[in-house]
Protein backbone atom coordinates (compact mmCIF):
# COMPACT_ATOMS: atom_id res chain seq x y z
CA UNK A 1 0.00 0.00 0.00
CA UNK A 2 1.08 3.59 -0.61
CA UNK A 3 -0.62 5.55 2.16
CA UNK A 4 2.69 6.93 3.44
CA UNK A 5 3.76 7.89 -0.08
CA UNK A 6 0.57 9.87 -0.61
CA UNK A 7 1.28 12.01 2.41
CA UNK A 8 4.87 12.55 1.29
CA UNK A 9 3.73 13.63 -2.15
CA UNK A 10 1.25 16.15 -0.76
CA UNK A 11 3.90 17.49 1.62
CA UNK A 12 6.34 17.88 -1.28
CA UNK A 13 3.81 19.85 -3.28
CA UNK A 14 3.05 22.11 -0.35
CA UNK A 15 6.73 22.78 0.25
CA UNK A 16 7.29 23.61 -3.43
CA UNK A 17 4.46 26.14 -3.42
CA UNK A 18 2.32 24.19 -5.89
CA UNK A 19 -1.26 25.01 -4.90
CA UNK A 20 -4.22 22.88 -5.92
CA UNK A 21 -7.26 24.81 -7.09
CA UNK A 22 -9.41 21.71 -6.78
CA UNK A 23 -9.44 18.03 -6.05
CA UNK A 24 -12.30 15.93 -7.39
CA UNK A 25 -13.42 12.62 -5.95
CA UNK A 26 -15.58 10.48 -8.23
CA UNK A 27 -17.57 7.71 -6.56
CA UNK A 28 -17.52 4.38 -8.37
CA UNK A 29 -20.68 3.42 -10.21
CA UNK A 30 -21.52 -0.03 -11.53
CA UNK A 31 -24.06 0.94 -14.19
CA UNK A 32 -22.78 2.64 -17.36
CA UNK A 33 -23.29 6.39 -17.12
CA UNK A 34 -23.08 8.56 -20.22
CA UNK A 35 -22.43 5.64 -22.57
CA UNK A 36 -24.35 3.33 -24.85
CA UNK A 37 -22.72 0.02 -25.76
CA UNK A 38 -22.74 -0.24 -29.56
CA UNK A 39 -20.61 -3.33 -30.11
CA UNK A 40 -18.20 -5.72 -28.41
CA UNK A 41 -15.71 -8.34 -29.55
CA UNK A 42 -14.21 -10.62 -26.89
CA UNK A 43 -11.27 -11.13 -29.29
CA UNK A 44 -11.53 -14.92 -28.99
CA UNK A 45 -11.53 -14.49 -25.18
CA UNK A 46 -7.77 -14.71 -25.41
CA UNK A 47 -7.00 -12.14 -22.70
CA UNK A 48 -3.78 -10.10 -22.68
CA UNK A 49 -4.95 -7.60 -25.30
CA UNK A 50 -2.87 -4.49 -25.83
CA UNK A 51 -2.79 -1.42 -28.06
CA UNK A 52 -5.44 -0.41 -30.56
CA UNK A 53 -5.42 1.21 -34.00
CA UNK A 54 -8.49 2.04 -36.13
CA UNK A 55 -8.68 2.92 -39.83
CA UNK A 56 -11.26 2.69 -42.62
CA UNK A 57 -13.55 0.12 -41.07
CA UNK A 58 -10.91 -2.05 -39.43
CA UNK A 59 -9.47 -2.20 -35.93
CA UNK A 60 -6.09 -3.73 -35.14
CA UNK A 61 -5.34 -5.03 -31.64
CA UNK A 62 -1.92 -6.05 -30.33
CA UNK A 63 -1.04 -8.56 -27.64
CA UNK A 64 0.44 -7.97 -24.21
CA UNK A 65 1.97 -11.44 -24.12
CA UNK A 66 4.00 -13.64 -26.48
CA UNK A 67 3.53 -16.56 -28.85
CA UNK A 68 3.78 -19.51 -26.48
CA UNK A 69 1.45 -22.39 -27.44
CA UNK A 70 -0.87 -21.91 -24.46
CA UNK A 71 -1.64 -18.33 -25.50
CA UNK A 72 -4.67 -18.23 -27.77
CA UNK A 73 -4.24 -16.21 -31.01
CA UNK A 74 -1.35 -14.17 -29.56
CA UNK A 75 -0.69 -12.16 -32.71
CA UNK A 76 -2.17 -8.89 -33.93
CA UNK A 77 -5.91 -9.34 -34.47
CA UNK A 78 -7.67 -7.65 -37.38
CA UNK A 79 -11.29 -6.79 -36.57
CA UNK A 80 -13.86 -5.77 -39.18
CA UNK A 81 -15.80 -2.86 -37.65
CA UNK A 82 -17.66 -1.68 -40.76
CA UNK A 83 -20.76 -2.61 -38.76
CA UNK A 84 -19.82 -1.26 -35.31
CA UNK A 85 -22.65 -3.17 -33.67
CA UNK A 86 -21.19 -6.49 -34.85
CA UNK A 87 -17.37 -6.39 -34.86
CA UNK A 88 -15.78 -9.58 -36.19
CA UNK A 89 -12.20 -10.87 -35.99
CA UNK A 90 -11.22 -11.63 -39.60
CA UNK A 91 -7.47 -12.26 -39.44
CA UNK A 92 -4.46 -12.69 -37.17
CA UNK A 93 -0.98 -11.41 -38.02
CA UNK A 94 1.21 -14.17 -36.64
CA UNK A 95 4.75 -15.45 -36.96
CA UNK A 96 7.21 -14.36 -38.16
CA UNK A 97 5.73 -10.86 -38.34
CA UNK A 98 4.31 -10.99 -34.79
CA UNK A 99 3.83 -13.31 -31.79
CA UNK A 100 7.42 -14.45 -31.48
CA UNK A 101 8.50 -16.04 -28.20
CA UNK A 102 9.33 -13.40 -25.60
CA UNK A 103 7.86 -10.61 -27.73
CA UNK A 104 4.80 -8.39 -27.24
CA UNK A 105 3.09 -6.32 -29.94
CA UNK A 106 2.57 -3.50 -27.46
CA UNK A 107 2.13 -0.27 -29.46
CA UNK A 108 0.15 0.22 -32.69
CA UNK A 109 -0.47 3.30 -34.79
CA UNK A 110 -1.57 4.05 -38.36
CA UNK A 111 -0.25 6.71 -40.73
CA UNK A 112 -3.49 7.08 -42.70
CA UNK A 113 -2.12 9.14 -45.58
CA UNK A 114 0.32 6.30 -46.30
CA UNK A 115 -1.98 3.39 -45.35
CA UNK A 116 0.78 2.18 -43.04
CA UNK A 117 0.20 0.24 -39.83
CA UNK A 118 3.19 0.37 -37.49
CA UNK A 119 3.71 -2.01 -34.58
CA UNK A 120 6.26 -1.71 -31.77
CA UNK A 121 7.41 -5.16 -30.63
CA UNK A 122 9.74 -5.64 -27.68
CA UNK A 123 10.70 -8.16 -25.03
CA UNK A 124 8.12 -8.86 -22.34
CA UNK A 125 8.31 -10.09 -18.76
CA UNK A 126 7.60 -13.53 -17.37
CA UNK A 127 6.41 -11.97 -14.11
CA UNK A 128 3.86 -9.46 -15.38
CA UNK A 129 3.23 -10.47 -19.01
CA UNK A 130 3.35 -14.31 -18.90
CA UNK A 131 6.18 -14.30 -21.47
CA UNK A 132 9.29 -16.43 -21.83
CA UNK A 133 12.81 -15.30 -22.72
CA UNK A 134 11.88 -11.68 -23.27
CA UNK A 135 15.22 -10.44 -22.00
CA UNK A 136 16.92 -11.69 -25.18
CA UNK A 137 14.46 -10.12 -27.63
CA UNK A 138 15.59 -7.14 -29.69
CA UNK A 139 12.98 -4.43 -30.26
CA UNK A 140 11.58 -3.86 -33.73
CA UNK A 141 8.98 -1.64 -35.34
CA UNK A 142 7.22 -3.42 -38.18
CA UNK A 143 5.45 -1.51 -40.96
CA UNK A 144 2.51 -3.06 -42.80
CA UNK A 145 0.71 -1.91 -45.93
CA UNK A 146 -3.04 -1.84 -45.21
CA UNK A 147 -4.27 -0.33 -48.46
CA UNK A 148 -7.09 -2.05 -50.35
CA UNK A 149 -7.31 -5.78 -49.70
CA UNK A 150 -4.27 -5.56 -47.45
CA UNK A 151 -6.48 -3.97 -44.81
CA UNK A 152 -7.66 -7.49 -43.92
CA UNK A 153 -4.31 -9.24 -44.40
CA UNK A 154 -1.64 -6.59 -43.80
CA UNK A 155 1.55 -6.97 -45.83
CA UNK A 156 4.91 -6.39 -44.14
CA UNK A 157 6.89 -3.79 -46.09
CA UNK A 158 9.79 -2.91 -43.76
CA UNK A 159 11.27 -3.32 -40.29
CA UNK A 160 12.99 -0.67 -38.19
CA UNK A 161 15.30 -1.77 -35.39
CA UNK A 162 15.75 1.07 -32.87
CA UNK A 163 19.19 1.65 -31.37
CA UNK A 164 17.61 1.66 -27.89
CA UNK A 165 14.54 -0.21 -26.63
CA UNK A 166 11.42 1.96 -26.85
CA UNK A 167 8.48 1.59 -24.51
CA UNK A 168 5.88 3.91 -26.02
CA UNK A 169 5.72 6.23 -29.00
CA UNK A 170 3.82 9.24 -30.31
CA UNK A 171 3.14 9.47 -34.05
CA UNK A 172 3.57 13.01 -35.37
CA UNK A 173 2.55 13.58 -38.98
CA UNK A 174 3.76 16.89 -40.42
CA UNK A 175 0.63 19.03 -40.91
CA UNK A 176 2.31 20.83 -43.81
CA UNK A 177 3.22 17.59 -45.61
CA UNK A 178 0.95 14.85 -44.24
CA UNK A 179 1.60 12.42 -47.09
CA UNK A 180 5.35 12.91 -47.17
CA UNK A 181 6.69 13.35 -43.63
CA UNK A 182 6.14 11.68 -40.26
CA UNK A 183 8.15 11.24 -37.06
CA UNK A 184 8.03 8.74 -34.21
CA UNK A 185 8.75 10.23 -30.78
CA UNK A 186 9.83 7.17 -28.76
CA UNK A 187 10.47 6.93 -25.04
CA UNK A 188 13.53 4.78 -24.30
CA UNK A 189 13.37 4.40 -20.50
CA UNK A 190 16.75 4.55 -18.77
CA UNK A 191 18.16 6.00 -15.57
CA UNK A 192 21.42 6.71 -17.40
CA UNK A 193 22.51 10.33 -17.87
CA UNK A 194 24.51 9.47 -20.99
CA UNK A 195 22.16 7.19 -22.95
CA UNK A 196 19.10 8.56 -24.80
CA UNK A 197 15.84 8.91 -22.88
CA UNK A 198 13.97 9.64 -26.12
CA UNK A 199 14.62 8.97 -29.79
CA UNK A 200 12.83 10.84 -32.57
CA UNK A 201 12.86 8.73 -35.73
CA UNK A 202 12.05 10.03 -39.19
CA UNK A 203 9.82 7.38 -40.78
CA UNK A 204 9.03 9.38 -43.93
CA UNK A 205 10.72 6.71 -46.06
CA UNK A 206 9.47 3.74 -44.07
CA UNK A 207 8.30 1.94 -47.20
CA UNK A 208 11.91 1.98 -48.40
CA UNK A 209 13.27 0.86 -45.04
CA UNK A 210 15.10 4.16 -44.49
CA UNK A 211 15.05 5.49 -40.91
CA UNK A 212 16.98 8.35 -39.29
CA UNK A 213 17.25 8.71 -35.50
CA UNK A 214 17.62 11.90 -33.45
CA UNK A 215 18.45 11.09 -29.79
CA UNK A 216 17.79 13.21 -26.72
CA UNK A 217 19.37 12.49 -23.35
CA UNK A 218 18.00 13.64 -20.00
CA UNK A 219 21.18 14.73 -18.24
CA UNK A 220 19.68 16.02 -15.01
CA UNK A 221 20.16 14.10 -11.78
CA UNK A 222 17.33 12.30 -10.05
CA UNK A 223 15.86 14.19 -7.13
CA UNK A 224 14.91 12.83 -3.74
CA UNK A 225 11.44 12.72 -2.24
CA UNK A 226 10.86 13.85 1.37
CA UNK A 227 10.93 10.22 2.55
CA UNK A 228 14.46 9.83 1.17
CA UNK A 229 13.51 7.76 -1.87
CA UNK A 230 15.28 8.67 -5.10
CA UNK A 231 13.11 9.62 -8.08
CA UNK A 232 12.68 7.12 -10.88
CA UNK A 233 14.02 9.23 -13.75
CA UNK A 234 13.08 6.88 -16.58
CA UNK A 235 11.00 8.51 -19.29
CA UNK A 236 7.82 6.51 -19.73
CA UNK A 237 5.87 8.43 -22.33
CA UNK A 238 5.44 11.78 -24.04
CA UNK A 239 2.80 13.85 -25.80
CA UNK A 240 3.60 16.19 -28.68
CA UNK A 241 1.91 19.44 -29.70
CA UNK A 242 0.10 19.42 -33.04
CA UNK A 243 2.84 21.57 -34.59
CA UNK A 244 5.60 19.39 -33.11
CA UNK A 245 7.32 22.33 -31.42
CA UNK A 246 6.71 21.12 -27.88
CA UNK A 247 6.99 17.70 -26.30
CA UNK A 248 5.43 16.98 -22.89
CA UNK A 249 7.50 14.50 -20.90
CA UNK A 250 6.18 11.94 -18.41
CA UNK A 251 9.00 10.58 -16.24
CA UNK A 252 7.95 7.76 -13.92
CA UNK A 253 9.23 9.51 -10.81
CA UNK A 254 10.87 12.71 -12.05
CA UNK A 255 7.49 13.88 -13.27
CA UNK A 256 6.52 16.48 -15.84
CA UNK A 257 8.68 18.74 -17.99
CA UNK A 258 8.32 20.56 -21.32
CA UNK A 259 10.80 20.03 -24.15
CA UNK A 260 11.52 22.30 -27.14
CA UNK A 261 11.45 20.14 -30.29
CA UNK A 262 10.84 22.97 -32.78
CA UNK A 263 14.05 22.34 -34.73
CA UNK A 264 13.02 18.73 -35.20
CA UNK A 265 9.53 19.75 -36.30
CA UNK A 266 10.75 22.12 -39.01
CA UNK A 267 13.32 19.61 -40.25
CA UNK A 268 16.46 21.58 -39.46
CA UNK A 269 19.70 19.64 -40.11
CA UNK A 270 21.40 18.46 -36.90
CA UNK A 271 18.54 19.76 -34.76
CA UNK A 272 18.92 20.66 -31.11
CA UNK A 273 16.40 19.43 -28.56
CA UNK A 274 16.38 21.44 -25.34
CA UNK A 275 14.45 21.56 -22.09
CA UNK A 276 12.09 24.49 -21.67
CA UNK A 277 11.41 23.50 -18.06
CA UNK A 278 14.61 23.71 -15.97
CA UNK A 279 15.01 20.37 -14.19
CA UNK A 280 14.87 22.09 -10.80
CA UNK A 281 11.36 23.34 -11.70
CA UNK A 282 9.96 19.99 -12.81
CA UNK A 283 6.71 18.88 -11.25
CA UNK A 284 6.86 15.48 -9.54
CA UNK A 285 4.90 13.70 -6.84
CA UNK A 286 5.81 10.03 -6.27
CA UNK A 287 7.30 6.75 -7.45
CA UNK A 288 5.78 5.18 -9.44
CA UNK A 289 4.20 8.29 -10.87
CA UNK A 290 3.59 9.86 -14.23
CA UNK A 291 2.56 7.53 -17.03
CA UNK A 292 1.29 9.91 -19.73
CA UNK A 293 1.34 13.66 -20.36
CA UNK A 294 -0.83 15.30 -23.02
CA UNK A 295 -1.78 18.89 -23.77
CA UNK A 296 -5.38 19.99 -23.31
CA UNK A 297 -6.34 21.31 -26.77
CA UNK A 298 -6.71 25.08 -26.94
CA UNK A 299 -5.46 25.70 -23.41
CA UNK A 300 -2.06 26.29 -21.80
CA UNK A 301 -2.77 23.22 -19.72
CA UNK A 302 -1.70 19.58 -19.64
CA UNK A 303 -3.30 16.46 -18.23
CA UNK A 304 -1.20 13.68 -16.76
CA UNK A 305 -2.08 10.16 -15.72
CA UNK A 306 -0.26 7.77 -13.40
CA UNK A 307 0.27 4.04 -13.63
CA UNK A 308 0.45 2.05 -10.42
CA UNK A 309 0.07 -1.73 -10.15
CA UNK A 310 -1.22 -3.83 -7.26
CA UNK A 311 0.79 -4.87 -4.22
CA UNK A 312 2.21 -7.88 -6.06
CA UNK A 313 4.79 -5.47 -7.49
CA UNK A 314 5.75 -3.90 -4.15
CA UNK A 315 9.24 -5.36 -4.51
CA UNK A 316 9.74 -3.00 -7.47
CA UNK A 317 8.45 0.08 -5.66
CA UNK A 318 5.50 1.45 -3.69
CA UNK A 319 2.56 0.02 -5.64
CA UNK A 320 -0.95 -0.72 -4.40
CA UNK A 321 -3.77 1.33 -2.88
CA UNK A 322 -4.54 4.20 -3.50
CA UNK A 323 -2.93 3.57 -6.91
CA UNK A 324 -2.71 6.52 -9.32
CA UNK A 325 -4.95 9.19 -10.79
CA UNK A 326 -5.11 12.18 -13.15
CA UNK A 327 -3.84 15.73 -12.69
CA UNK A 328 -4.21 19.00 -14.57
CA UNK A 329 -1.14 21.22 -14.91
CA UNK A 330 -0.89 24.93 -15.71
CA UNK A 331 1.70 25.50 -18.45
CA UNK A 332 1.13 29.22 -19.00
CA UNK A 333 4.74 29.54 -17.88
CA UNK A 334 6.43 26.48 -19.36
CA UNK A 335 9.53 27.11 -17.27
CA UNK A 336 7.52 26.62 -14.08
CA UNK A 337 4.57 24.23 -14.53
CA UNK A 338 2.08 24.26 -11.66
CA UNK A 339 -0.25 21.57 -10.41
CA UNK A 340 -3.81 22.85 -10.74
CA UNK A 341 -6.12 19.99 -9.74
CA UNK A 342 -6.44 16.26 -9.26
CA UNK A 343 -9.14 13.82 -10.33
CA UNK A 344 -9.55 10.49 -8.57
CA UNK A 345 -12.06 7.67 -8.55
CA UNK A 346 -13.36 6.16 -5.32
CA UNK A 347 -10.55 3.61 -5.04
CA UNK A 348 -7.91 6.39 -5.19
CA UNK A 349 -9.21 7.87 -1.92
CA UNK A 350 -7.03 7.04 1.13
CA UNK A 351 -10.18 6.13 3.04
CA UNK A 352 -10.82 3.32 0.57
CA UNK A 353 -7.48 1.77 1.50
CA UNK A 354 -8.67 1.50 5.11
CA UNK A 355 -11.92 -0.22 4.16
CA UNK A 356 -12.46 -3.98 4.15
CA UNK A 357 -12.52 -4.02 0.35
CA UNK A 358 -9.51 -1.73 -0.02
CA UNK A 359 -7.38 -3.78 2.36
CA UNK A 360 -8.42 -7.21 1.06
CA UNK A 361 -5.39 -8.86 -0.63
CA UNK A 362 -7.78 -10.47 -3.13
CA UNK A 363 -8.56 -6.95 -4.30
CA UNK A 364 -5.16 -5.31 -3.96
CA UNK A 365 -2.40 -7.80 -4.87
CA UNK A 366 -3.28 -8.42 -8.52
CA UNK A 367 -5.62 -5.51 -9.23
CA UNK A 368 -5.05 -1.88 -10.16
CA UNK A 369 -7.52 0.98 -9.95
CA UNK A 370 -5.05 3.31 -11.64
CA UNK A 371 -5.47 5.78 -14.44
CA UNK A 372 -3.65 4.80 -17.62
CA UNK A 373 -4.10 6.27 -21.13
CA UNK A 374 -5.88 9.57 -21.99
CA UNK A 375 -7.48 10.97 -25.14
CA UNK A 376 -8.61 14.59 -24.91
CA UNK A 377 -11.05 16.94 -26.59
CA UNK A 378 -10.96 20.61 -25.48
CA UNK A 379 -13.54 19.85 -22.78
CA UNK A 380 -13.47 16.10 -22.14
CA UNK A 381 -10.80 13.59 -21.14
CA UNK A 382 -11.47 9.94 -22.01
CA UNK A 383 -9.19 7.89 -19.75
CA UNK A 384 -8.79 4.12 -19.53
CA UNK A 385 -8.65 3.52 -15.78
CA UNK A 386 -7.75 -0.16 -15.36
CA UNK A 387 -10.28 -1.87 -13.08
CA UNK A 388 -12.34 1.30 -12.65
CA UNK A 389 -13.26 1.10 -16.35
CA UNK A 390 -13.38 3.97 -18.83
CA UNK A 391 -13.70 7.39 -17.20
CA UNK A 392 -14.80 10.60 -18.91
CA UNK A 393 -13.72 13.77 -17.13
CA UNK A 394 -15.17 17.21 -17.82
CA UNK A 395 -12.07 19.42 -18.10
CA UNK A 396 -13.81 22.53 -19.43
CA UNK A 397 -12.57 24.12 -16.20
CA UNK A 398 -9.24 22.36 -15.64
CA UNK A 399 -9.17 23.66 -12.08
CA UNK A 400 -12.35 21.72 -11.27
CA UNK A 401 -12.43 18.41 -13.17
CA UNK A 402 -15.64 16.44 -12.69
CA UNK A 403 -17.00 13.11 -13.88
CA UNK A 404 -18.93 13.33 -17.15
CA UNK A 405 -19.34 9.60 -17.80
CA UNK A 406 -18.19 6.10 -16.94
CA UNK A 407 -18.30 2.70 -18.60
CA UNK A 408 -17.44 -0.50 -16.77
CA UNK A 409 -18.50 -3.66 -18.60
CA UNK A 410 -19.58 -7.03 -17.32
CA UNK A 411 -16.40 -9.14 -17.56
CA UNK A 412 -16.16 -12.35 -19.57
CA UNK A 413 -16.68 -15.56 -17.55
CA UNK A 414 -13.16 -16.74 -18.43
CA UNK A 415 -10.26 -16.06 -20.78
CA UNK A 416 -7.36 -18.14 -22.07
CA UNK A 417 -4.67 -16.08 -20.32
CA UNK A 418 -5.25 -13.88 -17.29
CA UNK A 419 -2.93 -10.94 -16.79
CA UNK A 420 -0.55 -12.07 -14.01
CA UNK A 421 -0.41 -8.59 -12.50
CA UNK A 422 -3.77 -7.00 -13.32
CA UNK A 423 -6.61 -9.52 -13.60
CA UNK A 424 -5.94 -12.30 -11.08
CA UNK A 425 -7.79 -10.41 -8.34
CA UNK A 426 -11.49 -10.07 -7.68
CA UNK A 427 -12.07 -7.37 -10.29
CA UNK A 428 -11.89 -8.71 -13.85
CA UNK A 429 -12.10 -5.42 -15.78
CA UNK A 430 -8.81 -3.90 -17.01
CA UNK A 431 -9.39 -0.97 -19.38
CA UNK A 432 -6.02 -0.26 -20.93
CA UNK A 433 -5.67 1.31 -24.39
CA UNK A 434 -5.71 4.92 -25.47
CA UNK A 435 -9.37 5.46 -26.36
CA UNK A 436 -9.89 6.22 -30.06
CA UNK A 437 -12.83 8.25 -31.32
CA UNK A 438 -13.65 7.27 -34.90
CA UNK A 439 -16.69 8.61 -36.75
CA UNK A 440 -18.18 9.75 -33.44
CA UNK A 441 -17.83 6.37 -31.69
CA UNK A 442 -15.40 5.52 -28.88
CA UNK A 443 -13.19 2.45 -29.30
CA UNK A 444 -11.28 1.09 -26.31
CA UNK A 445 -9.51 -2.18 -25.45
CA UNK A 446 -9.74 -4.04 -22.15
CA UNK A 447 -6.73 -6.30 -21.52
CA UNK A 448 -8.96 -9.16 -20.45
CA UNK A 449 -12.35 -8.59 -22.02
CA UNK A 450 -11.69 -7.37 -25.55
CA UNK A 451 -12.71 -4.50 -27.80
CA UNK A 452 -15.59 -2.19 -26.88
CA UNK A 453 -17.32 0.25 -29.24
CA UNK A 454 -19.33 2.90 -27.41
CA UNK A 455 -21.48 5.92 -28.08
CA UNK A 456 -20.89 8.71 -25.61
CA UNK A 457 -24.18 10.26 -24.47
CA UNK A 458 -23.06 12.38 -21.53
CA UNK A 459 -22.28 16.05 -21.20
CA UNK A 460 -21.00 17.69 -24.40
CA UNK A 461 -21.91 14.60 -26.40
CA UNK A 462 -22.24 16.65 -29.59
CA UNK A 463 -18.56 17.52 -29.39
CA UNK A 464 -17.78 13.80 -29.53
CA UNK A 465 -20.35 12.73 -32.12
CA UNK A 466 -18.90 15.25 -34.56
CA UNK A 467 -15.36 13.87 -34.33
CA UNK A 468 -14.02 12.13 -37.43
CA UNK A 469 -10.87 10.77 -35.76
CA UNK A 470 -9.01 11.43 -32.51
CA UNK A 471 -6.47 9.52 -30.42
CA UNK A 472 -4.29 10.62 -27.54
CA UNK A 473 -0.97 9.42 -28.96
CA UNK A 474 -0.90 11.12 -32.37
CA UNK A 475 -1.68 14.52 -33.89
CA UNK A 476 -4.02 13.04 -36.48
CA UNK A 477 -7.55 13.97 -37.48
CA UNK A 478 -9.50 16.34 -35.27
CA UNK A 479 -6.45 17.07 -33.13
CA UNK A 480 -5.54 19.63 -35.81
CA UNK A 481 -9.04 21.13 -35.69
CA UNK A 482 -9.05 21.40 -31.91
CA UNK A 483 -5.61 23.02 -31.89
CA UNK A 484 -4.53 24.33 -35.32
CA UNK A 485 -0.73 24.12 -35.61
CA UNK A 486 1.33 27.27 -35.80
CA UNK A 487 2.89 27.98 -39.16
CA UNK A 488 6.35 26.53 -39.69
Amino acid sequence: MRKVRLGAAILALAMSGALLSGTSWAHDVQEPSGFELVGHSPLHARGMNAALAVHDGYAYVGSRTDGQPQHRTPGILVVDVHNPSDPKVVHEIGRPDAAQLGETSRELRIWPQQDLLMVLNFGCSSAIHACVGGEAVEPRVTFFDISGENAVTPELVSTYRPSQEPHEFFLWVDPARPRERALLFQSTPTDSRTEPSMIVTDISDARDGDFTEIPWTARFAAGTFPNGEEEDRRLHSMGVSTDGRRTYLAFLGSGFLVLDTSEVAVGRPDPEITLVTPPENRLSWSNPGTHSAVKIPGKDMALTTDEVYGDSLDALGPHGCPWGWARTIDMSDETTPRLTAEYRVEQNHPEYCESDEGSDPANTLFTSYSSHNPTLTPNLAFVSWHSAGLEVIDISDPARPTRAGKFKPEPLPSVATEDPALSLGNDKVVMWSYPIIDDGLVYVVDIRNGLYILRYTGERAKQVSGIDFLEGNSNLGDALRFEPPTSN
